[in-house]
């Protein structure tokens, strides 16, 4: 999920396209294999409705993460991101795109994971283990939000999934089994961008160009448009 800053509301030149939504409420099965289907042999983007998460639980999710990204810097370096690839990241620190990019991104990210304690066999594994967390004195209720949203999201991915799976006239429940989403690795990032314009002349980029990893990435933006596909 992505925090954006207000930016010039000057129209830019860019070409518009339309996305295929996906109603998961809807008894028409076939339809969403459909729709699902033709959006990931066009652009690979579709928009997910009727998911289940209320709004109201959104803008809470949205005004937790924004109250994490405006504390001192300090405080968010107390949960640097560790060897499982929990917690925080600064600006900068990721560069996605090493050919084009003069350096990281204008962005700084959250990383959250499921939640696995120390002492069981899978936190030995490579991306599991124990989140990290801010102080519940620092952010009352915090790590509580982002724990819900969590399981609420993979719920969507799941049923997502589901579709997938139908689209490519497997079972629809293939991607249920251990291995796949039945005990996925789901990873969460919070996103914040800093507020610098991308200049892909000087190599300046908010995201560099990139392909996510995984089988599905699920976006929940705010109300300032950004992404580009």
């Amino acid at each position: 999920m992505e925090n954006m800053p207000k930016q010039d509301d000057t129209p830019a030149s860019t070409t518009i396209s339309f996305l295929n939504c996906i109603d998961l409420s809807t008894p028409d099965v076939q339809q969403s294999v459909s729709l699902l289907k033709q959006a990931c042999l066009d652009c690979g983007f579709f928009y997910v409705t009727n998911h289940g998460i209320s709004q109201e639980f959104m803008e809470e999710v949205f005004s937790q993460s924004k109250k994490f990204f405006e504390l001192p810097l300090s405080e968010k370096m107390k949960v640097l991101r560790n060897e499982k690839h929990r917690g925080y990241t600064p600006v900068l620190d990721e560069l996605l795109d090493p050919d084009n990019q003069i350096h990281g991104d204008y962005k700084e990210g959250y990383y959250i994971g499921v939640e696995v304690p120390e002492d069981d066999p899978e936190a030995d594994k490579p991306f599991y283990g124990p989140n990290v967390w801010p102080a519940d004195g620092i952010l009352p209720g915090w790590r509580q939000t982002m724990e819900k949203f969590h399981q609420q999201a993979l719920g969507v991915a799941r049923a997502v999934a589901r579709i997938i799976a139908l689209a490519l006239d497997l079972e629809a429940d293939f991607f249920d089994k251990p291995e796949m989403l039945g005990h996925p690795i789901a990873v969460m990032r919070l996103l914040h961008y800093a507020g610098q314009i991308s200049d892909p002349s000087k190599g300046l980029y908010g995201a560099g160009a990139h392909s996510d990893y995984g089988l599905i990435t699920l976006l929940a933006t705010d109300d300032v448009y950004g992404l580009q596909v």
